[in-house]
């Protein structure tokens, strides 16, 4: 069994009896440089701190767990963006028992006064704060887990670059501890660095508007870089809503162009991923900027390549969507490897493909719909409307056969899928 056992900033005496027994009792503990030097030495106890790459290391560090006791330190609990999270999902909940102490999240909410419903939580795996971007609105609440104590002066320079110059910043650190301090910082005054242990409390306030303050579909175009190849606001917007993004479920976005179905998908529901495959390295590199500047740099993963190439090695999808390159090929391939219970939106703009659609309606029964919008632009004098080109759109949903109970079709992710 591996025992994980969350600790508090002051220490061993932050444990109770059982917590400081698991401890005595294990051949070998693991845990951040930090957590090993607040406990009492023991004879002959194994202690290893944290490697770099820690989610690599992991197997290896607790082979022999069944048998003998591992214990393995985390701060607060180990399931709010914790080493917990991913034990359990490397060996599975019977191998892995948790014992939480008091969150740094919970502390900070206590010390602000801010009832659960009130914030998000954002935790930063890099220096680049991009994270923070997607939980940006006028007021909104955040309390981000800083990777280090560069964090607050990182933060704070991306408020300014993103028209929430009026923001205002908390940092708690040490909580729980006797060194514990909660200090407000003006915008313009935060420090270069504070001390690693800290939680950074967000209070957004922009000082400008900003097109990306919504995380429903339809972002205005001006949202995205792009080079002509985007899907067009209210053509993305149907897109997204035949989709039906939910929580945790990942989309292949093929033939993403500038990433944009893709990248709303991700960012409009907790946990949902996606896969936006693009065969022009300038339009990867965009998409990785497009999704970097509307706060899911993680959670997009792009893969360089053409559609038909590496179908055959992305992990299973939620939900399929075929912006470019909807071939007969294609739309049968991303059909079948589609989940039960998946949904496909497949859109075409010339005749030819257009055809490939109907094809598949008859094959696979769905909806077909011709989107045709158009807006109001100067005419001489005077105005009139333009019409921007016609968009067949088909959707589809796979029937739900084949899933056993209680075990959906999304749970397990293959490697390399990306991860919230």
């Amino acid at each position: 069994m591996i025992e994980v056992v969350g600790i508090g900033a002051a220490g061993w005496s932050s444990l109770g009896p059982v917590q400081q027994d698991l401890v005595r009792d294990a051949g070998h503990v693991l845990g951040g440089r930090r957590h090993l030097d607040l406990l009492p030495a023991v004879a002959g106890q194994r202690r290893t701190p944290w490697p770099r790459d820690l989610r690599a290391a992991l197997p290896d560090l607790v082979v022999g767990h069944e048998q003998q006791p591992v214990v393995v330190l985390a701060s607060g609990d180990p399931l709010v963006a914790g080493v917990g999270s991913t034990l359990v999902e490397l060996f599975g909940a019977d191998q892995v028992r948790i014992h939480p102490h008091v969150s740094s999240v919970a502390l900070a909410a206590a010390r602000l006064g801010w009832s659960a419903e009130t914030y998000a939580v954002v935790r930063l795996h890099a220096d680049a704060p991009d994270a923070v971007r997607r939980h940006l609105a006028p007021q909104r609440r955040l309390l981000v887990l800083s990777r280090d104590g560069g964090t607050p002066a990182r933060v704070a320079a991306l408020l300014f670059e993103t028209g929430f110059g009026a923001s205002e910043l908390t940092v708690l650190a040490d909580l729980g501890g006797p060194a514990e301090s909660v200090t407000p910082y003006p915008l313009t005054a935060v420090p270069a660095r504070v001390t690693d242990l800290h939680v950074l409390a967000v209070v957004a306030g922009p000082d400008r508007l900003s097109p990306a303050w919504s995380t429903s579909p339809g972002l205005p175009d001006e949202a995205y870089a792009h080079d002509g190849q985007l899907t067009k606001r209210d053509v993305r917007a149907s897109a997204l809503a035949h989709l039906r993004p939910l929580p945790a479920q990942l989309l292949w976005d093929l033939g993403a162009g500038a990433g944009s179905v893709g990248i709303e998908w991700a960012r409009s529901q907790p946990g949902a991923r996606s896969v936006a495959v693009e065969r022009d390295p300038e339009r990867v590199a965009r998409i990785r900027a497009n999704a970097a500047s509307l706060g899911v740099p993680d959670e997009v993963l792009v893969v360089p390549g053409a559609v038909a190439d590496v179908l055959a090695d992305l992990p299973i999808p939620d939900a399929v969507f075929v912006g470019g390159g909807g071939t007969a090929e294609v739309l049968t391939r991303a059909f079948a490897r589609l989940a039960p219970g998946g949904r496909l939106v497949a859109h075409a703009v010339t005749l030819e493909t257009e055809a490939v659609l109907i094809a598949a309606r008859r094959t696979h029964g769905g909806d077909l719909t011709r989107l045709s919008v158009e807006t109001l632009e100067p005419l001489g004098g005077l105005s009139g409307w333009k019409p921007a080109r016609a968009v067949v759109q088909w959707s589809v949903q796979k029937p739900l056969t084949g899933v056993p109970s209680g075990n959906p079709a999304s749970a397990a992710v293959p490697e390399g899928a990306p991860r919230p």
